[in-house]
């Protein structure tokens, strides 16, 4: 059969499996499919602004800047290039996304109306269009400082520089960020406001204590003021282009700064060894930290933020999340942007994998596996484990799919090919 053939028989529906035959195979093992559906659907997936752009952002600004270990490769056509292109974008990429979604927007998406407007006096108004928005689709809206791709970017430093200006600089914009924040939390509800800084050094650094105790003094004064309705989390990474033998805001550094400062951890899955598990963690932080601020990505080989797949890491993690007891504790976001393909097409791999991953966590049957591991039957806890894979997962996918307003199986591809005729194809 080919991809045309293919795509005929699935928008016409064919081939759609029997809903209610998988809900009574769950039942038998003790889960409600029905409630897993609707709990998978409410759960809010943040989803970031800068796929449609290639984190390129909306700043009117002079003189070159440092990419600060940022890049998007590849150049398929259709990038968004302005603020109205990006929320197209995501209007029609929501479409094709089953579930409550929030947007996750960067400080250097500013519109500004073409004034410059640096990054350490930016104000609430300068997001006006993007908060109208927001509350017009009843989508939440959370926000990062962008701390990277600008010329205060000083030898790799930021937050932890040496210069006592450049620190000033970006202590001051991240204090206009959690304050953007708690303006977006007034109109719209509680609102994420995530810390990641790009702060490091390429080779043979001789002085690593020196800036980790000034990131611990600039981030405190950052923190100093209480915000309404803002949530802070400090996100870690392994290394960066240009940084690759010391990143000052490491996980083991984050770790302790936030356990000791009552605020939020974020956890990107690209930001660890290749060989280090994600999952695992979760379990390990939340009685010490809450809540934890989970960045889906995927790396290949390196710290790369590829699409997400329904792969092995990406159901660990919801798998653990779900287990943990502490699932209010978690909040769901997407960080990825690849330009080597259609930019809305990334979007609704990565978020339609992820609302699956979590549905598919959310049907194991965990009580008996649990009851088979505290009587010391790890045979049939292992057996049950195996089990997963003849379930009617896919039936049960389809049903959160059509519950959730948006296509089932590959029906969305022709959505996207409509989209990149009718608007992509004019961007140049």
């Amino acid at each position: 059969m080919k991809l045309a053939d293919l795509l005929r028989n699935e928008l016409a529906g064919h081939g759609r499996m029997s809903y209610d035959a998988a809900r009574d195979r769950y039942a038998e093992l003790g889960v409600d499919s029905d409630a897993a559906i609707e709990r998978a659907l409410a759960t809010p997936l943040s989803v970031h602004c800068w796929q449609a752009d290639d984190v390129v952002g909306l700043e009117v600004h002079e003189g070159a800047m440092d990419g600060g270990g940022i890049q998007a490769t590849g150049n398929y056509p259709g990038r968004a290039r302005s603020g109205d292109e990006i929320r197209r974008d995501f209007e029609m990429a929501a479409k094709l996304i089953p579930g409550t979604l929030r947007v996750n927007l960067h400080a250097f998406y500013a519109e500004t109306g073409g004034e410059i407007v640096d990054r350490d006096a930016l104000q609430p108004e300068h997001f006006t269009t993007w908060i109208d928005w927001c509350d017009a689709n009843d989508w939440g809206l959370d926000f990062n400082p962008t701390c990277f791709a600008h010329p205060m970017v000083r030898d790799g430093m930021t937050l932890s520089s040496e210069d006592d200006a450049t620190r000033r600089f970006w202590i001051e914009h991240c204090i206009a960020s959690r304050r953007i924040t708690a303006a977006i939390a007034e109109r719209l509800g509680r609102g994420t406001c995530n810390i990641w800084v790009p702060d490091g050094r390429k080779d043979a650094t001789a002085d690593r204590m020196g800036p980790r105790q000034r990131l611990i003094e600039a981030l405190d004064e950052v923190l100093a003021e209480e915000m309404p309705g803002v949530v802070d989390t400090l996100e870690s990474k392994l290394f960066g282009i240009g940084v690759e033998d010391y990143t000052v805001g490491s996980h083991e550094f984050y770790l302790g700064y936030t356990a000791s400062r009552g605020c939020g951890l974020c956890m990107d899955m690209g930001h660890f060894h290749p060989t280090e598990g994600v999952a695992d963690k979760i379990s390990a932080t939340l009685p010490f930290v809450s809540p934890i601020l989970l960045h889906l990505s995927r790396g290949v080989r390196w710290d790369s933020d590829h699409v997400a797949r329904f792969n092995d890491d990406l159901r660990a993690v919801c798998d653990e999340a779900v287990r943990s007891g502490h699932f209010d504790e978690i909040i769901w976001a997407t960080d990825f942007f690849d330009a080597s393909f259609n930019r809305l097409a990334a979007w609704t791999i990565g978020e339609r994998s992820v609302r699956k991953a979590l549905l598919w966590a959310m049907l194991e049957p965990h009580d008996l596996a649990a009851e088979a591991e505290h009587a010391g039957n790890g045979h049939a806890k292992l057996a049950l484990a195996e089990l997963r894979a003849e379930l009617p997962f896919g039936a049960v996918w389809e049903e959160l799919c059509a519950r959730g307003d948006a296509p089932t199986g590959l029906a969305w591809l022709a959505e996207i090919a409509r989209y990149q005729r009718e608007v992509l194809s004019g961007r140049g």
